[in-house]
Protein backbone atom coordinates (compact mmCIF):
# COMPACT_ATOMS: atom_id res chain seq x y z
CA UNK A 1 0.00 0.00 0.00
CA UNK A 2 1.16 3.83 -0.76
CA UNK A 3 1.51 5.33 2.75
CA UNK A 4 0.53 8.68 0.58
CA UNK A 5 -2.57 7.11 -0.68
CA UNK A 6 -5.49 8.69 2.20
CA UNK A 7 -8.20 6.19 3.13
CA UNK A 8 -11.59 7.13 3.07
CA UNK A 9 -12.36 6.68 6.60
CA UNK A 10 -9.11 8.82 7.25
CA UNK A 11 -9.24 11.60 10.01
CA UNK A 12 -7.27 14.11 7.58
CA UNK A 13 -10.37 13.22 5.17
CA UNK A 14 -13.27 13.89 7.48
CA UNK A 15 -11.75 17.08 8.69
CA UNK A 16 -11.10 18.54 5.48
CA UNK A 17 -14.31 18.05 3.92
CA UNK A 18 -16.82 20.54 6.03
CA UNK A 19 -13.93 22.80 6.34
CA UNK A 20 -14.35 23.56 2.63
CA UNK A 21 -18.34 23.28 3.35
CA UNK A 22 -18.46 26.09 5.45
CA UNK A 23 -15.49 28.22 3.90
CA UNK A 24 -18.09 28.41 0.54
CA UNK A 25 -21.36 28.43 2.41
CA UNK A 26 -20.65 30.91 4.77
CA UNK A 27 -20.87 33.57 2.07
CA UNK A 28 -23.57 32.46 0.04
CA UNK A 29 -25.42 32.76 3.67
CA UNK A 30 -24.75 36.11 4.48
CA UNK A 31 -25.87 37.44 0.61
CA UNK A 32 -29.36 35.75 1.00
CA UNK A 33 -29.73 37.32 4.65
CA UNK A 34 -28.52 40.70 3.20
CA UNK A 35 -30.92 40.60 -0.05
CA UNK A 36 -34.07 39.27 1.84
CA UNK A 37 -33.72 42.23 4.49
CA UNK A 38 -33.43 44.66 1.83
CA UNK A 39 -36.01 43.26 0.09
CA UNK A 40 -37.86 43.44 3.63
CA UNK A 41 -37.28 46.91 4.39
CA UNK A 42 -38.44 47.88 0.53
CA UNK A 43 -41.81 46.28 1.22
CA UNK A 44 -41.86 48.08 4.66
CA UNK A 45 -41.52 51.98 2.99
CA UNK A 46 -43.95 50.91 -0.05
CA UNK A 47 -46.41 50.02 2.31
CA UNK A 48 -46.20 53.21 3.77
CA UNK A 49 -46.54 54.93 0.78
CA UNK A 50 -49.22 53.06 -0.57
CA UNK A 51 -51.63 53.26 2.88
CA UNK A 52 -51.24 56.61 4.24
CA UNK A 53 -52.20 56.54 7.86
CA UNK A 54 -55.59 57.43 8.72
CA UNK A 55 -54.68 59.23 12.15
CA UNK A 56 -52.87 62.42 10.77
CA UNK A 57 -52.58 64.28 14.13
CA UNK A 58 -49.80 66.33 12.67
CA UNK A 59 -51.66 67.83 9.99
CA UNK A 60 -55.43 68.33 11.21
CA UNK A 61 -57.34 71.03 8.47
CA UNK A 62 -58.45 73.28 11.40
CA UNK A 63 -56.57 76.25 10.75
CA UNK A 64 -58.59 79.15 12.41
CA UNK A 65 -58.38 81.31 9.51
CA UNK A 66 -60.62 79.11 7.20
CA UNK A 67 -63.23 79.05 10.29
CA UNK A 68 -63.45 82.61 11.06
CA UNK A 69 -62.18 84.46 7.46
CA UNK A 70 -61.88 88.59 7.36
CA UNK A 71 -64.15 89.55 4.34
CA UNK A 72 -65.30 92.95 2.83
CA UNK A 73 -68.73 94.15 3.32
CA UNK A 74 -70.89 97.01 3.53
CA UNK A 75 -71.28 98.20 7.45
CA UNK A 76 -72.92 100.61 8.84
CA UNK A 77 -71.04 103.05 11.20
CA UNK A 78 -72.83 104.97 13.97
CA UNK A 79 -71.69 107.59 16.45
CA UNK A 80 -74.40 108.24 19.12
CA UNK A 81 -74.22 111.90 21.26
CA UNK A 82 -75.85 111.89 24.42
CA UNK A 83 -77.53 115.46 24.56
CA UNK A 84 -79.19 116.19 27.87
CA UNK A 85 -82.40 118.66 27.91
CA UNK A 86 -80.89 121.36 29.50
CA UNK A 87 -77.70 121.94 26.77
CA UNK A 88 -77.30 124.16 24.70
CA UNK A 89 -74.18 124.05 23.17
CA UNK A 90 -71.39 121.00 22.65
CA UNK A 91 -68.82 120.63 24.74
CA UNK A 92 -65.02 119.80 23.91
CA UNK A 93 -65.49 115.91 24.71
CA UNK A 94 -68.71 115.91 21.86
CA UNK A 95 -66.95 118.08 19.07
CA UNK A 96 -63.60 115.76 19.28
CA UNK A 97 -65.57 112.83 19.04
CA UNK A 98 -67.54 114.15 15.86
CA UNK A 99 -64.17 115.43 14.39
CA UNK A 100 -62.92 111.90 14.51
CA UNK A 101 -65.86 110.73 13.03
CA UNK A 102 -65.50 113.02 10.49
CA UNK A 103 -62.07 111.72 9.28
CA UNK A 104 -62.76 108.24 9.63
CA UNK A 105 -65.66 109.26 6.98
CA UNK A 106 -63.94 110.86 5.03
CA UNK A 107 -60.91 107.93 5.19
CA UNK A 108 -63.44 105.24 4.41
CA UNK A 109 -66.64 106.27 2.69
CA UNK A 110 -67.77 108.64 -0.25
CA UNK A 111 -71.21 108.47 0.36
CA UNK A 112 -73.77 110.36 2.63
CA UNK A 113 -73.91 111.03 6.61
CA UNK A 114 -76.86 111.36 8.27
CA UNK A 115 -78.07 113.44 11.62
CA UNK A 116 -80.75 111.31 13.23
CA UNK A 117 -82.36 113.66 15.59
CA UNK A 118 -85.02 111.79 18.45
CA UNK A 119 -88.84 113.05 18.46
CA UNK A 120 -90.96 112.06 21.23
CA UNK A 121 -88.13 112.30 23.86
CA UNK A 122 -87.79 114.66 26.61
CA UNK A 123 -84.44 115.79 25.46
CA UNK A 124 -85.68 116.35 21.41
CA UNK A 125 -85.84 120.70 21.79
CA UNK A 126 -81.94 120.47 22.76
CA UNK A 127 -81.34 117.73 19.96
CA UNK A 128 -82.86 119.76 17.49
CA UNK A 129 -80.68 123.43 18.84
CA UNK A 130 -78.04 121.63 19.00
CA UNK A 131 -77.74 119.78 15.18
CA UNK A 132 -76.76 123.08 13.78
CA UNK A 133 -73.35 122.70 15.50
CA UNK A 134 -72.90 119.21 14.43
CA UNK A 135 -73.38 120.41 11.22
CA UNK A 136 -71.14 122.69 11.08
CA UNK A 137 -68.89 120.46 12.94
CA UNK A 138 -69.18 118.17 10.21
CA UNK A 139 -68.33 120.34 7.57
CA UNK A 140 -65.56 122.30 9.90
CA UNK A 141 -63.60 119.26 9.74
CA UNK A 142 -63.80 118.73 5.93
CA UNK A 143 -67.27 116.57 5.02
CA UNK A 144 -69.06 118.39 2.38
CA UNK A 145 -72.57 120.04 3.33
CA UNK A 146 -74.06 118.65 0.56
CA UNK A 147 -73.39 114.87 1.37
CA UNK A 148 -75.10 115.74 5.01
CA UNK A 149 -78.59 114.40 5.12
CA UNK A 150 -81.04 115.44 8.24
CA UNK A 151 -83.58 112.72 9.38
CA UNK A 152 -85.32 111.61 12.67
CA UNK A 153 -86.49 108.60 14.38
CA UNK A 154 -88.89 108.12 17.15
CA UNK A 155 -87.44 108.03 20.44
CA UNK A 156 -89.45 106.81 23.63
CA UNK A 157 -90.99 109.47 26.06
CA UNK A 158 -89.08 108.25 28.60
CA UNK A 159 -86.58 110.11 30.81
CA UNK A 160 -83.31 108.85 29.01
CA UNK A 161 -81.53 110.68 26.92
CA UNK A 162 -81.86 109.68 23.65
CA UNK A 163 -78.68 110.35 21.47
CA UNK A 164 -78.35 112.37 18.27
CA UNK A 165 -76.99 109.71 16.11
CA UNK A 166 -74.19 110.40 13.13
CA UNK A 167 -74.58 107.52 10.66
CA UNK A 168 -72.65 106.71 7.38
CA UNK A 169 -72.29 103.29 5.17
CA UNK A 170 -68.56 102.21 4.34
CA UNK A 171 -66.85 99.05 3.35
CA UNK A 172 -65.42 97.30 5.86
CA UNK A 173 -63.20 94.19 6.88
CA UNK A 174 -64.94 92.16 9.27
CA UNK A 175 -65.52 88.67 10.61
CA UNK A 176 -68.10 86.59 11.44
CA UNK A 177 -69.33 87.00 14.91
CA UNK A 178 -67.27 85.81 17.73
CA UNK A 179 -69.00 84.14 21.07
CA UNK A 180 -69.71 80.88 19.41
CA UNK A 181 -69.95 77.18 21.29
CA UNK A 182 -72.06 75.17 19.25
CA UNK A 183 -69.90 72.14 20.81
CA UNK A 184 -69.01 70.83 24.64
CA UNK A 185 -65.01 70.93 25.07
CA UNK A 186 -65.15 68.49 26.92
CA UNK A 187 -66.49 66.01 24.02
CA UNK A 188 -63.58 67.41 21.53
CA UNK A 189 -60.67 65.75 23.94
CA UNK A 190 -59.41 63.40 21.83
CA UNK A 191 -59.75 64.62 18.31
CA UNK A 192 -57.43 67.34 19.08
CA UNK A 193 -58.88 70.09 17.57
CA UNK A 194 -59.28 73.68 17.63
CA UNK A 195 -62.69 74.31 19.48
CA UNK A 196 -65.49 76.65 16.96
CA UNK A 197 -64.29 79.94 18.58
CA UNK A 198 -60.97 79.84 18.82
CA UNK A 199 -58.74 81.97 16.95
CA UNK A 200 -61.87 84.26 16.58
CA UNK A 201 -61.06 87.36 18.67
CA UNK A 202 -57.61 87.62 17.11
CA UNK A 203 -59.11 87.65 13.20
CA UNK A 204 -61.72 90.59 14.69
CA UNK A 205 -58.78 92.25 16.21
CA UNK A 206 -56.55 92.44 12.66
CA UNK A 207 -59.77 93.18 10.75
CA UNK A 208 -60.35 96.02 12.55
CA UNK A 209 -57.10 97.28 12.44
CA UNK A 210 -57.15 97.52 8.74
CA UNK A 211 -57.16 101.34 8.08
CA UNK A 212 -57.70 100.65 4.11
CA UNK A 213 -59.91 97.26 3.48
CA UNK A 214 -58.48 97.73 -0.09
CA UNK A 215 -55.20 96.33 0.90
CA UNK A 216 -56.64 93.19 1.00
CA UNK A 217 -57.60 93.09 -2.21
CA UNK A 218 -54.62 94.47 -4.18
CA UNK A 219 -51.19 96.53 -3.57
CA UNK A 220 -51.14 100.13 -3.23
CA UNK A 221 -49.43 102.17 -5.48
CA UNK A 222 -45.78 102.48 -5.31
CA UNK A 223 -44.91 106.25 -3.76
CA UNK A 224 -42.66 108.58 -5.42
CA UNK A 225 -38.79 108.40 -4.49
CA UNK A 226 -36.96 110.98 -2.79
CA UNK A 227 -34.57 111.91 -5.29
CA UNK A 228 -32.67 114.36 -3.00
CA UNK A 229 -32.31 111.25 -0.67
CA UNK A 230 -31.13 108.86 -3.14
CA UNK A 231 -28.51 111.34 -4.41
CA UNK A 232 -27.31 111.77 -1.46
CA UNK A 233 -26.87 108.22 -0.22
CA UNK A 234 -25.54 107.44 -3.57
CA UNK A 235 -23.08 109.73 -2.28
CA UNK A 236 -21.93 108.44 1.06
CA UNK A 237 -21.56 105.03 -0.64
CA UNK A 238 -19.35 105.94 -3.31
CA UNK A 239 -16.93 107.49 -0.39
CA UNK A 240 -17.32 104.26 1.66
CA UNK A 241 -19.40 106.56 4.49
CA UNK A 242 -22.22 105.08 6.74
CA UNK A 243 -25.27 105.81 4.81
CA UNK A 244 -27.97 105.14 7.60
CA UNK A 245 -27.14 108.24 9.59
CA UNK A 246 -26.57 110.96 6.73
Amino acid sequence: MNKHQTLPGNSESRNTMPLKRSTFAAPRFTRTALAATILGAAAILSGCGTNPDRMNTGSIPDDYRTRHPITLTEVEHTLDIPIASGDRELTIGMSDAVGGFAADYLASSSGTIQILLPQGSPNAGAASLMRRQIRQALIGRGVPAPRIIETSYQAGASGDAAPVRLSYVAITAVTNQCGQWPEDLQANTFSNRNWQNFGCATQANLAAQIANPMDLVTPRAQAPIDATRRSTVIGLYRQGKDTSSN
